[in-house]
């Protein structure tokens, strides 16, 4: 089982860029599909962008894509997001999420797959 710790959040004005970072405990976390998922408030956790274990394989949620890039460097155990042209409907808990059922072969999107989750880091975006 990995541990996970997000950072990066803060308050950014409409237009802006934001990269949040998600540190890795554990050794096999080269073995791990990880995604980051946000929360906006009244509504449900909702699926941003996932990446397999080598990188090779990215997903998107529609309203992100051109926007914000997912990626990892296993050698150090971290996983970014990199968000751009940020607007208020970015507002959310952003949080990091990681599997090992499928060997970090694939990407998925359900939450129920994902087996650790991090504490969840806040992006504000003005207008």
């Amino acid at each position: 089982q990995v541990h996970l710790v997000e950072s990066g959040g803060g308050l950014v004005q409409a237009g802006g860029s934001l990269r949040l970072a998600c540190a890795a405990s554990g050794r096999t976390f080269s073995t791990y599909t990880v995604a980051w998922f946000r929360q906006a408030p009244g509504k449900e956790r909702a699926f941003v962008a996932a990446i397999n274990r080598d990188g090779g394989v990215t997903d998107y949620t529609d309203s992100v894509k051109g926007r914000f890039t997912i990626s990892r460097e296993n050698a150090g155990n971290a996983v970014y997001l990199q968000m751009s042209s940020l607007t208020p409907e970015d507002t959310a808990v952003y949080y990091c999420a990681a599997t090992n059922r499928f060997n970090g072969a694939v990407v998925t999107r359900p939450s129920r797959l994902y087996d650790a989750w991090g504490q969840g880091t806040q992006v504000t975006v003005s207008s």
